[in-house]
C-alpha cells in the first residue's frame, strides 16, 4: 500500500515544486524587468542579483528532482 502512495505521490509532488518554481522565476524576472525599466543606469547591478535568484530558484526544483530520483527506488 504505501508504494502505490509513493508512486503516485512522487510525480505529483515534482509537478508542484516544477509549477511553484516557474511562478517563482516568473515573478523574480518580471521584477528585474520593473526594476531595469525604471532605473536604466543600474541594469548591470540588478541584472546580476537577478540571476543569482533565478539560480537560487532553480536549484530548489533541482533539489526536489533528485530526491524523486533517489525515492524511486524505493517504489
Amino acid at each position: 500500500m504505501d508504494g502505490n502512495i509513493l508512486g503516485l505521490g512522487l510525480p505529483i509532488g515534482l509537478g508542484i515544486a516544477a509549477l511553484g518554481s516557474g511562478l517563482g522565476l516568473g515573478k523574480a524576472v518580471e521584477g528585474g524587468m520593473n526594476a531595469m525599466g525604471r532605473q536604466p543606469e543600474a541594469i548591470s547591478q540588478i541584472q546580476v542579483a537577478m540571476i543569482i535568484g533565478c539560480a537560487f530558484i532553480e536549484a530548489l526544483t533541482i533539489y526536489a528532482f533528485v530526491a524523486v530520483i533517489m525515492l524511486m527506488g524505493k517504489v
